[in-house]
């Protein structure tokens, strides 16, 4: 049945692809006729099968992954019996360690490893950390709880080397390099845009699932099955993607003909020369005319300027060398710092978000049950809903206002959505608030007073998720693209490391001095204090969106390869 639903999935994006997801979406620009008549389009303008395959393999493994993650704080706290703020810090580390993995498995694969050879051995490490875990639910009366966290790392570091190296070979496939697969550049920008579009589509349909179905299978069915079936449908989809071996484009960097021993030896020295000389600004690689110019008129200078133009251009070369990981990132720190609070407020919805609705009221009726981890699909589909109207409507009033093309910069757009973060924790501060009061009067409050903070997170991600994906993607050479896509998922799994390490602080802080309450952090829904933790976590995302503001304004007035 899956498999045919995937079928299904493929054909219909397949005939789709030429479409403007934003139509789709809104519903209210193509009619049926329309919608037939754009099946008949020339197949230039569509997705090619490979592309459409690799993005049902990455949307169904964004149902996995999610499958597991929306609703693992309520296992650790139901049924392994953690406390809320042990089981907040262990999922903070273990989604730190799946965002940070990204960044290492990237420089390897872009360094000597090859991006179809990265996918199917990660792949099949994440496959098994999958029934690891389902066997371990399974078993879980007879199992220490330390060994749980063996099959989540083990797909820590499968999911680490997936999700970069997918998306970055779905993008082989469109062939951008080939100026024979397009009739002009217009053509290559609409299929590029497509499969972009249609990627983000996929993952957050994906995630919308995970957590919807999944979360429910789990908190009503049994735990086993709501591991069993993101197993399985990995699997599948693991299965589905070897399947289109004979589709695929396979792209060799020019760094692969060198030896792995001497890549990992470059990239060392890279990494010390970049601490010495703290050179940060990028380099054109296209310099050969420029040389042949210098060259020309070195030959109609007396000996004398020929020996001094000789040393000017040896001093020129020698100061702006070609572009390298350790420079890259380097270059990037700044910007990144500031946005790890940003991260932080991220985990939320996967911790404490979802422990408060834990303790709120979240029955229908007298039967039907919402599990609080449900409400993370309140995100996506703000994402789903907000991203064509943010290019159909936002996008063309601020263009008149600023004159961007854009109608605002990328980093413009990620502050934007850092102060809508820093919303979306005022709110929940006061949701919590309220929650705290009902409880000491003994009452529940309803679970649906939990929407706004969610819907506000997903605003954010509109701006700042997307906008962190295009900066940092456009910030590297087309060589390192796999690099660019990991830098984003870094500043999320910092983030994750920065937020429970906060916990560990403030526990410590807060607690009383016999070690008999845990603070902020209690598992008391009556003596919790997230109020304050919420407080906290909007002030520091405040001086966070400060220094974010100082620096961006540095930055764009340094480079010119921002906006």
């Amino acid at each position: 049945m899956l498999m045919l639903f995937l079928t299904f999935v493929f054909h219909l994006i397949h005939h789709l692809s030429s479409l403007r997801l934003e139509q789709l979406l809104l519903g209210s620009i193509l009619s049926l006729p329309n919608l037939l008549s754009a099946m008949d389009r020339p197949r230039a303008t569509r997705l090619s099968k490979s592309c459409i395959l690799i993005i049902v393999v990455a949307s169904v493994e964004r149902f996995a992954y999610k499958g597991v993650s929306s609703n693992l704080v309520t296992y650790l706290t139901e049924v392994v019996e953690m406390s809320a703020s042990s089981a907040a810090k262990s999922v903070g580390t273990w989604s730190g360690v799946n965002f940070m993995l990204p960044l290492l498995s990237a420089i390897l694969t872009d360094s000597f490893w090859g991006r179809y050879s990265t996918i199917l051995a990660s792949s099949l490490l994440y496959v098994v950390g999958l029934i690891g875990l389902t066997s371990w639910a399974l078993l879980q009366a007879w199992m220490p709880c330390s060994s749980l966290f063996l099959p989540l790392y083990l797909i820590s570091v499968g999911q680490g080397g997936y999700n970069p190296t997918l998306q970055a070979f779905g993008a082989d496939q469109l062939q951008m390099d080939d100026d024979s697969a397009y009739d002009s550049e217009e053509e290559k920008t609409k299929v590029k845009s497509q499969f972009f579009r249609w990627w983000y589509f996929g993952i957050c349909g994906g995630s919308l699932l995970g957590n919807s179905i999944m979360s429910y299978v789990q908190d009503t069915i049994g735990w086993g099955l709501g591991f069993a079936i993101p197993s399985g449908v990995m699997a599948l989809s693991v299965c589905s993607f070897l399947c289109g071996v004979r589709l695929y484009v396979y792209k060799q960097s020019k760094e692969h003909k060198r030896p792995p021993l001497e890549s990992v030896v470059q990239f060392v020295k890279d990494v010390i020369s970049s601490f010495i000389v703290r050179k940060v600004r990028l380099q054109s690689r296209d310099d050969d005319d420029e040389e042949a110019a210098v060259k020309l008129e070195l030959q109609a200078k007396s000996l004398n300027d020929l020996s001094r133009m000789k040393d000017d251009v040896t001093f020129i070369r020698s100061e702006e060398p070609h572009p390298s990981v350790a420079k890259i990132i380097a270059r990037l720190l700044p910007i990144w710092t500031t946005m790890l609070m940003f991260a932080v407020i991220f985990q939320q919805p996967l911790t404490f978000f979802t422990k408060q609705g834990m303790w709120m009221h979240h029955r229908i009726g007298n039967s039907f049950v919402i599990p609080p981890a449900m409400l993370q699909s309140t995100i996506t589909i703000s994402i789903i809903l907000l991203i064509p109207l943010y290019d159909k409507m936002l996008v063309p009033l601020l263009r008149m206002i600023t004159r961007e093309e854009k109608g605002i910069t990328v980093l413009q757009r990620i502050g934007v959505g850092m102060m809508m973060s820093v919303l979306a924790m005022f709110i929940a501060m006061l949701v919590e608030s309220k929650r705290l009061y009902e409880s000491r009067k003994g009452r529940d409050l309803k679970i649906f007073w939990l929407l706004p903070q969610y819907a506000f997170l997903g605003i954010s991600d509109v701006f700042t998720v997307v906008g962190m994906n295009e900066f940092f993607y456009s910030q590297v050479p087309n060589t390192m693209r796999t690099i660019g896509i990991a830098l984003y998922s870094s500043v999320i799994g910092f983030g994750s490391f920065l937020g429970a390490f906060l916990i560990d602080i403030l526990e410590i802080v807060t607690a009383d001095a016999g070690g008999k309450s845990r603070g902020w952090f209690s598992d008391d829904p009556r003596e919790a204090r997230l109020d304050k933790y919420y407080l906290f976590l909007a002030i520091l995302s405040c001086i966070s969106f400060i220094m974010f503001t100082y620096l961006s304004r540095y930055y764009n007035s340094s480079t010119n390869s921002v906006n």
